[in-house]
């Protein structure tokens, strides 16, 4: 799968980040070397690694200190093979992104990240990606391919159906079109079908640039405020700040919620 991954982002030339929550890196306890060796890959690669925590909290209700114990931890490996590729480890990602529920807690935490060469990752393009993944694979280790082909179809409108939404966000709220960053899983839905989500988001008039690159949109100078509504993105926050009430995003169909099962109420 991550083979399959890492040639789609190759072919498209996707400058992506992986984030990792080096607690997936353990079996039993024991730090696995094939593990490891897939996060080798993804650098090997041309590829960025960032920094997910280690057990995937959530800042809006893990204490301070918990949670700042969390992303150090979560730094152990993935910082040594940066280093070791003569790369620095300098991205974070909040999980569920959950910034924190008052100004102070997001200012120290901030003030920590800083202290320790950390930039927040943001995210303009969130989506329920995740749930037609659960589903994907789920269907395909029952051996039921017609049900894995129809979710792989429903996926590419889907989420051109979060960009459409994300791009009228952002001429609502500036006036204009803006650098995106969207939010992915490594996967096998994403394995088999970036190609064709590649294709759509170049039909739609985008070209991928860096991370370093889309952060220098002005846009990008406003903060995110503590909106109420969790896992919001930081153009939706943008958007309740300046008094806009963000349009619902679309649907998951159906069928692929039930493929998902419980796993689609959880979040990610």
């Amino acid at each position: 799968m991550t083979a399959r991954l890492l040639q789609h982002l190759q072919v498209d030339q996707v400058p992506a980040v992986g984030f990792v929550n080096e607690s997936k890196l353990y079996r039993d306890g024991i730090l696995d070397a094939e593990r490891v060796d897939l996060l080798r890959s993804w650098i090997q690669a041309g590829f960025e690694l960032g920094n997910h925590t280690y057990s995937h909290p959530s800042l809006n209700r893990a204490p301070l200190d918990a949670f700042e114990a969390d992303v150090l931890r979560g730094e152990a490996v993935t910082r040594a093979l940066m280093q070791s590729e003569g790369r620095s480890l300098r991205w974070f990602r909040h999980p569920y992104l959950h910034l924190g529920k008052t100004p102070d807690v997001r200012a120290a935490f901030q003030d920590f990240l800083a202290a320790h060469g950390y930039t927040v990752a943001p995210v303009t393009v969130n989506n329920s990606e995740w749930v037609f993944a659960v589903a994907y694979s789920r269907a395909q280790a029952q051996g039921d391919q017609d049900a894995a082909r129809r979710i792989g179809e429903a996926y590419i409108p889907y989420m051109e159906a979060e960009f459409a939404r994300s791009e009228q966000l952002a001429l609502d709220l500036f006036g204009r079109a803006i650098s995106h960053v969207v939010v992915l899983h490594a996967n096998s839905l994403n394995a088999d079908h970036f190609g064709a989500l590649a294709a759509m988001l170049k039909q739609r008039g985008y070209r991928f640039i860096s991370l370093d690159d889309a952060l220098r949109d002005s846009a990008y100078a406003m903060q995110p405020g503590f909106s109420g509504i969790e896992g919001e993105s930081w153009l939706d926050r943008w958007a309740r700040a300046a008094g806009l009430r963000p349009m619902q995003p679309p649907a998951v169909p159906g069928f692929v919620t039930q493929w998902a099962g419980a796993a689609a109420y959880r979040g990610y």
